[in-house]
């Protein structure tokens, strides 16, 4: 029973919209206020406990945490300062060729890691070279946020938001990787160009800075190659499990799970049982548990606006716009997507417009036909996050890496820059769909 009798849709709604600007004003922590919030939605009597229990999805959750434990293990052999500083060798450390360097290897390795881990690793590397150089940190800092963002929509597990699609729509890694691979690597190609005409008459250096970023030996950051090996091993039979999942079965959490568990093991090997247990909680520790948290509580969320009945109102609303045509809602959900994705946290966005693209799509057209509503979702979604500071997670934690260095990234400042290139990206993607999909 509602609570004292209110009508549920409101009461729904109101919890909703309360969270989201709770989580806008970044004055509480956000794992925090979605769990509020889907506590919020069982006290209030909009659902009950096993609905709320049943509501989590743990496919995403599994798959999640499997790739934090083994990024986090991984993070330790110093493997992403090896490839920036072979990277820096090849371009002479020249500022430009270091930018288009750290710009790859960012987009690469959101791809096979996922883009906030991407960009914890990374982005001290790209804030020291600009530190080393004594040029502006803030192309390197678009730059690599720009190449988290989309190089995360290029596979399944490179953003949360892919996850969320892929669990909800039970796509495969390969699916995700034919469809968005060609396109990430399409926009993430003509933006970079554009960023180098945009920034060619800043990014200049002298011989000494950049003699100083070559006298540093790149086999020094390896600081553990046993370590190294078994990682990339695991990583390897992981990115097999991945797109073998059709032919064996096996969910991508089970996949990420057992890579985990490999790792794990197989680092144990020869430890005393001490030594074992601090390094198995030092690789949990690690995890990201506040994300973890923070997708618990908006499953619970937006399970409630579904029972609510607001998930079939705004399906309703959305047909009427489109006038029922696929076209038309495959545009409108791409620009839709990154408009919003700009302003909002484009995780809780995907969350929320999962069920209702689950309830628009059957009236559109056969699974086959709108596949492509999907692939817009996820590419409106993250190429809109990269318009404001705010609009991803990897925004803001490269904005944090920046002000422990005494460089504070202003809310205007970015959107100048940023905004155009996003707007360039959704339209390099809009053609893209046309020429592919329409």
């Amino acid at each position: 029973m509602p609570l004292l009798g209110l009508p549920v849709m409101p009461l729904a709604v109101g919890i909703f919209l309360l969270v989201y600007a709770l989580i806008l004003s970044e004055r509480v922590n956000r794992a925090l206020v979605a769990l509020a919030g889907g506590g919020l939605m069982i006290y209030a009597g909009v659902l009950n406990q096993d609905q709320a229990i049943a509501a989590i999805d743990f496919n995403t959750l599994g798959l999640l945490l499997g790739m934090m434990v083994i990024v986090g293990i991984t993070k330790l052999t110093g493997l992403f300062e090896y490839l920036a500083l072979r990277g820096a060798r090849l371009v002479e450390a020249k500022p430009l060729g270091l930018l288009i360097v750290m710009n790859l290897v960012t987009m690469v390795g959101s791809a096979l890691m996922g883009n906030v881990t991407t960009i914890l690793l990374v982005g001290p590397i790209a804030l020291a070279f600009a530190q080393t150089l004594k040029i502006s940190p803030l192309p390197f800092i678009v730059s690599s946020i720009f190449a988290a963002n989309i190089g995360g929509f290029s596979t399944i597990v490179g953003d949360p938001t892919l996850m969320l699609i892929g669990s909800a729509t039970q796509f495969s890694y390969l699916q995700v990787l034919s469809n968005m691979a060609p396109l990430a690597i399409l926009v993430n190609l003509i933006l970079l160009g554009t960023m180098v005409l945009l920034w060619r008459n800043q990014l200049v250096a002298s011989k000494a800075a950049r003699a100083e970023i070559l006298a540093k030996d790149p086999r020094k950051a390896i600081k553990n190659k046993q370590l190294l090996v078994r990682c990339l091993v695991t990583l390897g039979l992981v990115l097999v499990g991945f797109l073998t999942a059709d032919v064996t079965g096996l969910k991508l959490a089970s996949v990420a799970m057992g890579g985990a568990v490999f790792l794990g093991l197989w680092e144990a090997l020869g430890q005393n049982e001490e030594r074992q247990h601090h390094k198995v909680q030092h690789a949990v520790a690690d995890a990201e548990w506040v994300t973890l948290l923070f997708f618990v509580g908006l499953f619970v969320l937006v399970t409630g606006l579904i029972k609510a009945g607001v998930i079939d109102l705004l399906a309703t609303y959305l047909l009427a716009l489109t006038g029922g045509d696929l076209q038309a809602a495959i545009i409108w959900v791409l620009w839709g997507s990154a408009i919003l994705s700009a302003f909002v946290d484009n995780v809780p966005y995907v969350a929320t417009m999962i069920p209702l693209l689950q309830q628009v799509a059957p009236q559109l057209g056969t699974p086959e036909q709108t596949e492509p509503l999907w692939w817009a979702l996820a590419a409106g979604a993250c190429l809109g996050g990269n318009g404001t500071i705010i609009g991803a997670s990897s925004n803001l934690v490269m904005a944090g890496l920046a002000a422990k260095q005494n460089y504070l990234i202003g809310f205007v400042q970015y959107l100048k820059i940023a905004f155009p290139l996003m707007l360039l990206g959704v339209t390099i993607a809009t053609g893209y769909f046309w020429v592919v999909y329409l």
